[in-house]
């Protein structure tokens, strides 16, 4: 049998996941920077830096990566990060996750599936595929 989740956590991990999707970055941060996780997941397995990434907020990715964020960490569905961002035709974290080391043949389905799907040629060619 296990406990309820104590409300002030939830109440805190669900301030941090919004700045997160909101690109707060300063306050996204300092949370990272007193403690909290850099991978913290909600309950559907999104990370910050899928949150971040899905939300278009290329600094706030950036700012997770360098406090040592999985760029790869797939959620409940599959999906990764960049996968999301892919979806969300967002450039600027696109190449952020890229730098990060992100790689696009990751989950189900992979960013290049993804780009593949929508017919977003210049992304393949970053990708280095066809």
């Amino acid at each position: 049998m296990s406990e309820a989740p104590d409300p002030e956590v939830v109440e805190l991990a669900t301030k941090i996941f919004d700045l997160a999707r909101r690109g707060e970055t300063e306050a996204l941060v300092a949370y990272v920077d007193a403690g909290v996780p850099a991978n913290l997941t909600n309950d559907r397995g999104d990370s910050l830096v899928m949150l971040a990434a899905y939300h278009g907020h290329a600094e706030a990715v950036r700012a997770l990566l360098e406090r040592g964020a999985e760029v790869d960490r797939i959620n409940d569905r599959g999906q990764t990060p960049l996968a999301g961002a892919v979806f969300k035709v967002e450039e600027g974290v696109i190449r952020v996750l890229l730098d990060g080391g992100a790689d696009p043949a990751a989950g189900t389905p992979s960013a290049i599936d993804t780009a593949r799907m929508f017919g977003k040629t210049e992304l393949l060619e970053l990708f280095g595929v066809r």
